[in-house]
């Protein structure tokens, strides 16, 4: 039996700046075409910029006249990160949505930064915390909201206080566990801060739930030369429509945070199926590691340790 597909409404997004991270292929890319389609200007941060160059490529196809441009990003170099913040802040352009959904997830072994953190929550977190550093002043002139992309796996393990960068008994699934709370925490604190302080800025997370993404794939860049066992188990589930979501599905929880005018900040939305594996978006309960909100400002604190970056308006 086919499955039935499911999709929603995406409200005009002409004249809007829309900036997504990850956005080269994946879910990432699907989410990237329909923010062109809805008459947004979307900006790629890529890593690998022929992969970049084909997403455009194929979103111009399908979208004639699109307004969507590349510009560099690796987010396990911040650096990098620094250099992008500075190219969009000479473009003065302010930015009205901002989707951090680049991730990595579970190397076969332990790998580092370029800065010398544990890649996952380098990359995952402190890059994406960096990112929205170097950007908020474009942020708040576009009265923007950001959507953090999370994982159900934020709903288990837990922040490893005494080892952040996992140098002694590294275990890959709970360190991008630990990855994607510390994002969590940060998307909800950076709501929590610009109520407090008026910055203009909502800020609010999603989750794909599980569906056949790249995160498993083989990535010869993190050393993992072949799909992993759960991914293609993951990809039979799907194509059988047995719980899971599939690729295009997978992006309209962040399709609907960052653009729906019923999506709230501090909130979190993923699909509503069993388990919140695969279906509709809908607005769903916090998990349990992210109600705690002392948690969610001792992370924000490390991070502008960790980072040299302080998000604060002058």
């Amino acid at each position: 039996m086919a499955r039935k597909p499911i999709d929603i409404t995406v409200p005009d997004l002409s004249g809007k700046r829309a900036v997504i991270t990850g956005g080269s292929d994946g879910i990432g890319l699907g989410i990237a075409a329909r923010l062109v389609r809805a008459g947004a200007e979307v900006v790629l941060p890529v890593r690998n910029r022929g992969k970049g160059e084909r997403a455009v490529a194929r979103i111009k196809e399908q979208v004639p006249g699109a307004l969507i441009s590349l510009r560099d990003l690796d987010l396990s170099s911040l650096a990098s990160v620094a250099a992008l913040g500075e190219a969009l802040a000479a473009e003065g352009l302010p930015i009205n949505i901002l989707i951090n959904n680049a991730g990595v997830m579970t190397p076969p072994e332990r790998q580092t930064t370029e800065d010398g953190f544990e890649l996952q929550f380098g990359s995952n977190h402190l890059g994406h915390f960096a990112l929205v550093g170097y950007l908020l002043p474009l942020l708040r002139e576009g009265r923007a909201r950001v959507t953090s992309q999370v994982s159900i796996a934020a709903n288990s393990g837990a922040i490893n206080w005494d080892d952040l960068n996992w140098e002694t008994s590294y275990d890959g699934m709970r360190a991008y566990s630990q990855s994607k709370i510390a994002l969590g925490f940060f998307g909800l604190e950076l709501d929590r801060r610009s109520q407090a302080e008026c910055w203009g800025i909502s800020s609010n997370l999603s989750h794909p739930g599980v569906a056949p993404t790249n995160l498993l794939s083989a990535r010869a860049e993190i050393g993992r030369s072949e799909a992993t066992g759960a991914r293609k188990l993951i990809g039979a589930l799907s194509r059988r429509g047995i719980l899971l979501g599939t690729s295009e599905s997978a992006g309209l929880p962040a399709l609907h945070a960052s653009t729906s005018p019923d999506a709230e900040g501090r909130r979190l939305y993923g699909p509503r199926g069993p388990g919140h594996l695969g279906g509709a978006p809908g607005e769903q309960s916090l998990y349990s590691r992210l109600r705690l909100p002392e948690e969610a400002g001792q992370i924000w604190s490390i991070s502008e340790e960790l980072t040299g970056v302080a998000l604060s308006v002058n």
